[in-house]
């Protein structure tokens, strides 16, 4: 299945559109989302086409907006403020946005396991509920993934109808409250 990679940026007239032309780049923005569509496919198990979710086209836009991106359908809207008002790696940050858009579902997990982790992120063992969202949640599924390799493939194969707590449960013999606990006692020290 060959999937499009369209990227076009709607503020190149500004001068954060411009740093993403000098510092990131549009070969660069199609390469991402290649390499994180492959990547995705291979963290999820998604071997055969019949596993995967059919796409012909992804779009990438880089917008005059405010906040970081998000995604609708098969388009990914990245804020150019967002990129302008980066310091350090922008590059980096900017493909780990790309990771986590490309696959808007257990987003976090992927980032985490492609290496492309922001500075601000906590630590293993912190946080105060498996769900509380991205770094935490993405740190507590690594956990459980290391309990069963392959657990958050097989959770992500659950979930295309919808969530429950007793998936844990049917993957790992214990509650999501039990994995928890036995989480933030393993980081404890």
């Amino acid at each position: 299945m060959a999937v499009e990679y369209l990227v076009m940026n709607n503020a190149d007239d500004t001068p954060d559109g411009m740093r993403f032309i000098d510092e990131i780049g549009i070969l660069h923005s199609q390469q991402t989302l290649t390499m994180s569509t492959d990547f995705i496919w291979r963290t999820f198990q998604q071997i055969d086409l019949v596993d995967r979710k059919e796409v012909a086209r992804v779009s990438l836009f880089i917008d005059n907006m405010d906040g970081v991106a998000y995604t609708s359908n098969n388009e990914i809207h990245v804020s150019a403020k967002y990129l302008g008002g980066l310091s350090g790696d922008v590059k980096g940050e900017f493909t780990g946005v790309l990771y986590h858009e490309m696959t808007h579902g257990i987003a976090d997990f992927v980032r985490l396991l492609s290496g492309y982790v922001p500075g601000h992120w906590v630590q293993p063992g912190h946080g105060d509920r498996w769900d509380q969202g991205y770094d935490v949640t993405a740190r507590f599924l690594d956990y459980c993934d290391g309990l069963r390799n392959g657990f958050v493939a097989e959770l992500n194969k659950k979930m295309k109808t919808g969530f429950s707590d007793n998936y844990f449960v049917d993957l790992l013999a214990k509650t999501v409250d039990q994995l928890w606990s036995e989480y933030k006692a393993a980081y404890a020290n």
